[in-house]
């Protein structure tokens, strides 16, 4: 991490990589049905804004094989937030749409989180 990186605190500039696990639920031992594998990066000096583009890639049930793209504006220390669906593969095929965000838990020493997603897309 940058010096300049480490020093803000918004970490602005700051560019990293997910691959999270995608449960049916916030609890620890709920069923994995996918993972969010993409970028994220923040964007701003003034607050912990992140510009995120990923994939929700479903590896379970009649999902399974199937894409959502996410790319979009995310205030993580908001309570609710949204970011567009612009895409998708699979079932979800030239698929549109939006994911509602929320934090379920944070832990500020870590940066650990688990986000509830509610998504809700139209496709072909």
């Amino acid at each position: 991490m940058a010096n300049a990186t480490a020093q803000s605190p918004t970490f602005f500039s700051l560019i990293a990589t997910m691959n999270d696990l995608l449960t049916e639920g916030p609890e620890p031992d709920s069923k994995v049905v996918g993972r969010a594998s993409g970028l994220f990066g923040s964007s701003s000096l003034q607050e912990v804004e992140l510009h995120m583009t990923f994939n929700i890639v479903f590896t379970e049930g009649k999902y399974n094989g199937s894409m959502l793209t996410v790319s979009g504006y995310n205030l993580f220390n908001n309570r609710y937030r949204e970011l567009p669906i612009v895409g998708g593969c699979g079932v979800f095929r030239l698929a549109h749409g939006v994911a509602t965000l929320e934090n379920v838990w944070y832990n500020n020493t870590s940066d650990d989180a688990v986000v509830e997603y509610h998504v809700m897309v139209l496709h072909y």
